[in-house]
């Protein structure tokens, strides 16, 4: 079964809008009182889910009880068989801009800061690299992430959902990415500094978030924790 049959079925395609709007993961419980519906029943289309490749389960640590089922959206999800264009966003974010009086790309760049402080997912666990990569999958970029031995955490994003606005105006919709990047930054992790953000063609996609601090430093190895990071570029 494709991706887009498993979202022809509404309660799954509740779940997946749901799972994209918390932008973290998020229990079988908590989707199901959310939903309205029986936690037994919400399990079996989060497994339909996951099975075609739209989410992810994990085994969510708690100090009292069993571990318990968290799910997400998958980094690499293409429901449709499309990667996400999220337009819809883009659109309201963009009018936010105009409304504020944002004519230059320093002012767009910091009406993105404010949707990024409120796109961070609330109610989660400390700052993990998980985090911001969680958001950047809810968006549709599809993010990979790697770590080099100056301490630079790299998120390469294999989508853009905004592919048809940046050809038209590149400096606009990515000042507004950069701003929704640095205020997901000031909630998640506050003391990550965003040391790089390298714009590709939105076709070929491959663009870079380069990372620096406390967000970074949890990415890599116990063993190399004691290694301070290299300086910042």
């Amino acid at each position: 079964m494709i991706p887009g049959d498993v979202l022809a079925q509404p309660t799954r395609a509740r779940l997946f809008a749901r799972l994209g709007e918390l932008r973290r993961p998020a229990s079988t419980a908590e989707l199901a009182n959310e939903l309205g519906l029986h936690r037994n029943g919400v399990r079996m289309h989060l497994e339909r889910l996951a099975q075609a490749g739209l989410v992810v389960r994990e085994r969510e640590r708690r100090r009292q009880g069993r571990p318990r089922d968290a799910w997400s959206i998958r980094a690499d999800a293409r429901p449709g068989g499309d990667p996400p264009t999220a337009y819809a966003d883009l659109g309201r974010w963009l009018v936010r801009g105009i409304s504020a009086g944002a004519s230059r790309v320093r002012d767009l760049e910091s009406v993105g800061r404010e949707i990024g402080r409120e796109l961070a997912p609330q109610g989660s666990a400390a700052s993990t690299p998980d985090r911001m990569r969680g958001v950047l999958a809810a968006l549709g970029f599809q993010p990979t992430s790697s770590l080099d031995r100056e301490g630079t955490l790299t998120y390469t994003l294999a989508n853009c959902p905004y592919r048809d606005a940046v050809r038209e105006n590149q400096p606009i919709v990515c000042a507004l990415h950069r701003g929704i990047t640095r205020g997901l930054l000031d909630e998640i992790s506050p003391r990550t500094k965003l040391t790089g953000f390298v714009p590709k063609d939105p076709y070929e996609a491959g663009c870079l978030i380069q990372l620096q601090g406390p967000l970074a430093d949890r990415g890599r190895p116990e063993a190399d924790l004691s290694s301070p990071p290299g300086p910042a570029r």
